[in-house]
């Protein structure tokens, strides 16, 4: 076990070094951690340098996890369409009251975030994953639509939460040269959690010509996203962590409720660049109604969809791992990187819609495929015309990470200047 009272860490105008090393240091300076077990020093894995438990590496490992078991598992959930059900207006019911609400209270949960503590908020947020992956084991029983939209509902109110405090570990905790790779890290290990829930489901439901996933895949999603919400718990909270300078992560505490929505107020008041990201906001999530339900529902049998949400979610990893990795590149100026990123924004926009624009040409209209007698005509993925629409979807996915990955980084890099 490495010495627990001190570490060596680097800022950006140290020379190279390798991730392997041991004892990375910052301009030869030894930088000593405060008492206790939360900064006794460890290896997560045997050649890496040393960490320690609240530092930002871990907490950002153990939030992803937590992304990784709550909304990584939801998109599984959601990448199929419906929610797993043939008919999917009611997850678009349920989909309509989770961003209505989400829209409400995300801007408003950094306030709560601060009152109560990252650890808290990210723990309450992911209470309404699982509850609403057992609405749609309910309804597969009982037919209630009700419990569902219900359901959706809180999943809006806890999401705003959940987003809210992983926002926080991720952007606020690393050194800013490390910002990049932070957003590739976390993306990475939440879109796993697609990725593992998308095999799930594929694997339960090889033979399911019902177009309904069967009650053992919701058990499955509801017992790992209560673990995600009880992981959250054990996080430590903003004012522990003690980045590799030696630096604490410094949250503005405002003494009462009215002062931290004023505050709010005075955050957007005085950072009118981030005012004018917010169509970009919007348009981050708007599509996923229009990929899930309106192509991989509507145009694929359920084990075409399953596996079409695995290779979408894939494709998620590989979007944040080329485009973040891109915005952290240390040679070109961060003005550059910027422009650079729009204007790659602007090409995929137009190439990759485009192509979704000629497939939906070619297919039969929503009107038709939305019977549950067209359900045996849907393309499965033993079907010739699989691979075109398989490709589509694999892009959509691709190009949502490079969106998503995009936002964080220049709403820090407003912040941040």
């Amino acid at each position: 076990m490495a010495d627990k009272e001190t570490d060596v860490v680097r800022e950006a105008p140290a020379p190279a070094y390798s991730d392997a090393d041991a004892s990375p240091y910052i301009d030869g300076v030894t930088v000593p951690r405060p008492e206790g077990w939360m900064y006794s020093g460890f290896k997560l894995f045997p050649g890496t340098k040393q960490t320690w438990f609240a530092s930002p590496r871990v907490q950002l490992l153990m939030v992803s996890f937590v992304c990784f078991l709550c909304p990584g598992l939801y998109n599984a959930l959601s990448g199929l369409g419906g929610g797993g059900q043939l008919d999917s207006s009611i997850q678009a019911k349920a989909s309509t009251a989770t961003y209505a609400v989400f829209a409400v209270v995300g801007f408003f949960s950094g306030s709560f975030a601060n009152k109560a503590g990252i650890r808290v908020t990210l723990s309450l947020g992911g209470v309404g994953y699982s509850l609403y992956s057992a609405s749609f084991l309910c309804y597969n029983h009982t037919k209630n639509e009700g419990f569902v939209v219900f359901a959706g509902a809180l999943l809006g109110f806890c999401a705003g939460l959940l987003w809210t405090a992983q926002g926080a570990i991720m952007m606020a905790y690393p050194l800013e040269r490390f910002k990049g790779r932070y957003i590739s890290t976390f993306w990475i290990i939440f879109n796993a959690g697609g990725v593992i829930g998308a095999i799930i489901v594929l694997v339960q439901n090889l033979d399911n010509n019902t177009g309904t996933v069967t009650d053992g895949t919701y058990i499955a999603f509801i017992v790992l996203m209560v673990l995600g919400a009880l992981i959250a718990l054990i996080l430590c909270n903003a004012d522990k962590v003690v980045r590799e300078d030696g630096s604490k992560v410094i949250i503005m505490k405002e003494p009462t409720w009215q002062s931290e929505f004023y505050g709010l107020w005075e955050c957007i008041r005085l950072s009118p660049w981030v005012v004018y990201l917010f169509p970009m906001f919007f348009c981050s999530n708007i599509f996923y109604t229009y990929q899930q339900n309106g192509v991989n529902a509507a145009h694929f049998n359920l084990r075409a969809r399953s596996l079409n949400s695995l290779l979408y979610w894939l494709a998620q990893i590989l979007g944040a791992m080329v485009y973040a990795s891109a915005l952290d590149y240390p040679k070109v100026r961060r003005s550059v990187r910027a422009k650079a990123s729009l204007i790659g924004l602007f090409v995929l926009t137009f190439v990759i819609w485009g192509g979704g624009y000629a497939f939906q040409n070619k297919v039969p209209d929503r009107n038709i495929t939305d019977q549950a007698a067209y359900e045996p005509n849907k393309i499965d993925y033993t079907d010739p015309d699989y691979v075109s629409g398989a490709f589509l979807y694999i892009f959509y996915g691709f190009y949502d990470a490079c969106w998503q990955s995009s936002i964080y980084w220049y709403v820090d890099g407003i912040i941040y200047l």
